[in-house]
């Protein structure tokens, strides 16, 4: 079986867990997921089986949207609820939903995020929470980020014990960690603040309405209901080029392209499509001659 499958990613698992879980459901090895969520978050979790496996570093989409909850009034060390307590700060005032909504206003846009510590980003080869773990902290890398919608849904709740929580909407760019932005809005209200939920919505073309349970996935597996998206369905969204017969020979053989070859497409990397419609292969410009190189083949 070749395809993505979509899954809604229940709370409680990794992404790995669920890998392991389709291998052995449609018993094949070539299995690997794209976009990885922590364990607390559920939602969109493409996961590529059979030859899609060869398509997965491309859908690691541009854009990714979320369904989240802000808890104000103490931080944690992975900026979420699953870490240990940072700073505790009750809320001694009234938050408004008019000043939460400031602060959200405020956040719109590109801008310089450093990645938490407890968090997958590399350095020198081992991960952030690697070192995290062994309790040591390293220097991150700073990266540009891009918040395109972010608003407040619902209203502000504030109870009793100090504390405030509210839930949120935000559409972002890749790379975003959506912790350090709960963590911020927490900031630009004057208190320590940790995401205490997150669902992802939506990654790419991939929506959470297209998503399987697991336990829809086993039962549509078991009746051998299950269908997939195929590779061309997976790849809709990523800059394509149609070519000719002649060219297709080229591809297939890995030989470099000349632009002429892919209709001078001005995008790189980009995505060959056959005559027929079949998704040949991605290839990108070459860093110092005027052709296209081949990425990966998908044949």
């Amino acid at each position: 079986m070749d395809g993505v499958l979509l899954l809604d990613k229940p709370a409680g698992m990794t992404s790995h867990d669920c890998v392991n879980i389709v291998r052995k459901v449609l018993k094949t090895k070539k299995v690997g997921h794209t976009g990885t969520l922590d364990p607390s978050v559920t939602g969109v979790l493409p996961i590529c089986v059979g030859r899609a496996t060869k398509i997965s570093q491309f859908l690691t989409a541009n854009e990714k949207e979320y369904l989240g909850e802000v808890t104000i009034g103490f931080s944690t060390t992975t900026e979420d609820a699953d870490g240990e307590l940072v700073e505790e700060k009750r809320v001694d005032r009234t938050i408004t939903k008019e000043e939460v909504e400031a602060a959200l206003k405020s956040m719109l846009g590109s801008s310089i995020q450093v990645p938490p510590m407890y968090s997958a980003v590399k350095v020198n080869g081992k991960k952030l929470y690697e070192y995290a773990r062994a309790g040591l902290e390293v220097e991150r890398p700073r990266r540009e980020v891009t918040i395109y919608e972010l608003e407040l849904l619902g209203n502000v709740h504030q109870s009793e014990d100090g504390l405030v929580k509210f839930s949120f909407r935000v559409k972002g760019s890749k790379g975003l960690f959506v912790r350090t932005v709960a963590v911020t809005i927490g900031e630009k209200l004057g208190y320590p603040a940790h995401m205490s939920h997150l669902r992802r919505i939506a990654s790419g073309v991939f929506n959470i309405s297209d998503c399987l349970s697991l336990e829809a996935f086993k039962e549509k597996a078991e009746s051998n209901t299950l269908t997939l998206l195929t590779l061309e369905q997976a790849m809709a969204d990523f800059p394509s080029v149609v070519v000719d017969s002649w060219v297709e020979k080229l591809v297939r053989n890995g030989v470099q392209l000349y632009p002429k070859q892919v209709n001078h497409v001005t995008v790189s990397p980009v995505a060959l499509y056959s005559q027929s419609g079949q998704c040949l292969a991605v290839y990108e410009k070459h860093p110092t001659n005027d052709v296209y190189r081949s990425m990966r083949g998908f044949f």
